[in-house]
């Protein structure tokens, strides 16, 4: 009886993670953090970069410090699942860092990173990688064109859906809670779309 709860259990949480968000990231509980116009209110600016919007897009393109550069949620998640539509050059480095510890200071150290990296020297944490934590193998190649991030955080449970392909799953307790961010590092990253659900 107790596996019978356990495997069903199992197999409601896998039901979870498997479902898409993406036909309902407009729907009710979804909230848009970028309007399409202004970058708005809902975020904070670490590091030094030339965040504009154009065409409906967030884009970033020059940085002027060596260290990269970052759009900060005000708010704090701590299960949520987001919706993130992405433009990369072949060059860029960017991702989407998670509960973040300290929203001064962002390093894969102290967030959880969904990768946007094609040229990284490890491809194992590159794109669609959550870096130093989940490898991706194959490395799928993000450059030149728009792409979707659907990823899941719920708990201890971590997955990232790249174009509708999961890429990484992590099962892992260090960081609860925080806020999101959009990275710019190198290159030039547009960022078209950015929901939130919290769940």
């Amino acid at each position: 009886m107790h596996r019978a709860i356990a495997l069903a259990a199992g197999f409601a949480v896998a039901a979870f993670f498997a479902a898409a968000p993406a036909s309902a990231q407009s729907g009710p509980g979804w909230i848009s953090l970028f309007d399409g116009k202004t970058i708005g209110d809902q975020w904070n600016k670490v590091g030094e970069t030339n965040w504009r919007v154009e065409d409906g897009a967030i884009v970033a393109d020059k940085r002027t410090r060596k260290a990269p550069a970052h759009l900060v949620t005000k708010a704090k998640y701590k299960d949520f699942q987001i919706y993130v539509e992405f433009w990369s050059s072949d060059d860029a480095n960017s991702g989407i860092f998670m509960r973040c510890q300290n929203p001064e200071v962002i390093t894969d150290r102290s967030c959880y990173e969904a990768n946007i990296f094609d040229q990284r020297k490890d491809p194992t944490y590159g794109t669609g990688a959550i870096v130093r934590f989940a490898e991706v193998n194959p490395m799928p190649k993000a450059g030149g064109k728009w792409n979707t991030f659907e990823i899941t955080v719920k708990g201890r449970e971590i997955v990232v859906v790249l174009n509708g392909k999961e890429t990484a799953r992590l099962r892992n307790e260090m960081f609860e809670e925080g806020p999101i961010t959009l990275q710019h590092g190198s290159g030039t990253i547009k960022f078209r779309k950015v929901a939130i659900k919290p769940i």
